[in-house]
């Protein structure tokens, strides 16, 4: 079966007696554009999405007839969570990832990376409120830097409070 788009989400969606068949993927699979996979009931499916940018996040509908829905399941990982206790410190723990170009993610007022050790003991030795544990990477944090703006300190300081308060 060939998948070229995705069409909703099953959060909010009416499935009625339909079954609900899903094809599970890694979380650093969310951004393939070309993906052969298996749902859980054994059906063979072809993902090839045309349009750039596509991103798959748990629930998407890929497929729906009258009686099936197949959706995306994210795989649960190895990771490390964060749980940082004030704004300054969410900043200084993105900072500190973010300088690695690792991607990060937000849920239930944890930050999450895929584990790494050494990103673990360096989170660790300088003191956060770090566990390592199973979770779903599903909602990544955007980060976005505007080209040629005026870098003032002015700037950067207001640009990432605002970004951070918005969070919690």
């Amino acid at each position: 079966m060939l998948i070229q788009k995705k069409t909703g989400n099953i959060i909010g969606h009416a499935a009625g007696n339909k079954i609900i068949d899903s094809v599970s993927i890694e979380w650093h699979e969310a951004n393939k554009r070309i993906m052969h996979k298996k749902t859980t009931s054994g059906k063979e499916v072809i993902l090839k999405f045309l349009n750039e940018n596509q991103q798959l996040t748990e629930g998407d509908i890929l497929f729906e007839n009258a009686d099936t829905i197949i959706v995306v399941e994210i795989l649960p990982c190895d990771a490390i969570i964060v749980k940082p206790k004030t704004v300054l410190e969410i900043a200084s723990v993105c900072y500190e990832i973010g300088n690695k170009h690792l991607p990060m993610f937000y849920l239930n007022d944890e930050l999450l990376i895929a584990f790494e050790l050494p990103l673990y003991n360096l989170l660790t030795q300088t003191g956060y409120d770090v566990q390592r544990g199973d979770r779903k990477l599903i909602k990544p944090l955007k980060t976005t830097v505007q080209a040629h703006a005026a870098l003032s300190s002015d700037f950067l300081f207001s640009a990432n409070t605002q970004h951070t308060n918005n969070i919690t």
